[in-house]
């Protein structure tokens, strides 16, 4: 008989459900201690979607197996040893995905049914690149940077403060630079993500290889090894840089509306993840995420999708959070970049119960 993995939901036993979601738990755990404690993924971001999606299909087709330590339930990953705790005053969630434009479609009219919007009513939507990096929380106190952390499981994460005071674009002190520019809040917890741009990637490579030293697989867990190192001399020689896209504790509000927060961290000096838009409709996003996929190759760092928000702030407090993520947000991930290699050789190796297996040799893009 098939085992579980390879069954379709829908024609699940409930003890071969049980046995899945311990699987996936399980699996889901280890793949998150691996990507966000070690920057060492094994897996591609599309195969650890595909966990995610096929737990939560089979959570809804068996509330009652919901377990304890289910991947629906977490954020991130415990925050790792070596480091001081920092817990968020306001927690630092994840965002649901939407992989098709028929997901996209339901996560708006999710939105028009929860607030009761009639459909000649617009619904604005901000969207934006999302940013494959690391996230990292910012605070300032009277407008200066006096601590910074990762995202941990959400509720706790790690003290990197001396690692990001290295970033040459983190701003350790706001000040308006125009004078209509909104006064600094006394407290203001600052979202964002760290990041590395591809060549400067490539040029950390090269260096690590003539140095004997370990090599990265991508920008993204570059910048994560970057950003964990105990310590901040090897985090100031890597070329990080940070985007701002979100906040968490404010004294005080930051606008009406996402557009209006996100000129006021502008004018803060913080670098924010462009190119951003206001769209109004169904139409205008799924024009957005084309247009973004089609300069995706051209852009100087790697996104994984877009990012679409309610603009206006009294909704998105209406809307709320469910599970660990938020009602008025979802990513609009892209299909695994594909390209076109050279097939050098196929080796066949024979394991030790002599079964053979054949291996493709391939030229590396």
């Amino acid at each position: 008989m098939s085992s579980a993995d390879e069954v379709p939901v829908e024609q699940l036993t409930p003890k071969q459900a049980a046995e899945e979601l311990k699987r996936l738990a399980e699996a889901v755990l280890r793949h998150d201690r691996l990507y966000f404690q070690e920057a060492a993924p094994e897996v591609p971001d599309a195969e650890y979607d595909a966990l995610r999606r096929r737990n939560e299909a089979i959570e809804a087709r068996f509330p009652d197996l919901l377990r304890a330590d289910s991947p629906s339930r977490r954020v991130g990953a415990a925050p790792a040893t070596g480091f001081a705790k920092v817990r968020h005053r306001a927690p630092m969630l994840s965002l649901g995905n939407a992989f098709g434009d028929d997901e996209v479609a339901e996560f708006l009219a999710r939105i028009r049914r929860f607030l009761n919007i009639k459909d000649n009513e617009e619904v604005a939507v901000l969207a934006e690149p999302k940013i494959d990096g690391v996230s990292a929380s910012l605070r300032y106190e009277d407008g200066r940077f006096v601590q910074g952390a990762t995202r941990g499981d959400g509720t706790t994460g790690e003290d990197i403060t001396a690692n990001l005071r290295t970033i040459g674009d983190l701003p350790t002190e706001l000040k308006g630079r125009a004078p209509d520019v909104l006064e600094v809040p006394k407290v203001l917890e600052i979202r964002g993500e760290v990041y590395m741009r591809r060549d400067a990637f490539q040029a950390l490579n090269k260096r690590q290889e003539s140095a004997g030293e370990k090599v990265f697989a991508n920008p993204r867990n570059a910048a994560a090894g970057s950003l964990r190192q105990l310590d901040p001399q090897i985090t100031a020689a890597r070329p990080l840089h940070f985007f701002a896209y979100a906040w968490g504790e404010v004294s005080a509000p930051l606008g009406t509306t996402m557009a209006e927060a996100r000129e006021r961290l502008h004018g803060w000096g913080f670098i924010l993840n462009e190119p951003a838009r206001i769209c109004a409709s169904l139409d205008q996003v799924l024009a957005y995420y084309r247009e973004i996929a089609e300069a995706r190759p051209r852009l100087p760092f790697d996104i994984d999708g877009v990012v679409y928000k309610v603009d206006r702030l009294d909704w998105q407090e209406r809307l709320g959070f469910v599970s660990r993520a938020p009602r008025w947000a979802v990513a609009h991930k892209f299909p695994a970049e594909q390209a076109e290699t050279v097939l050098n050789a196929i080796e066949v190796q024979v394991g030790r119960t002599g079964a053979l297996t054949p291996v493709a040799r391939l030229e590396p893009v």
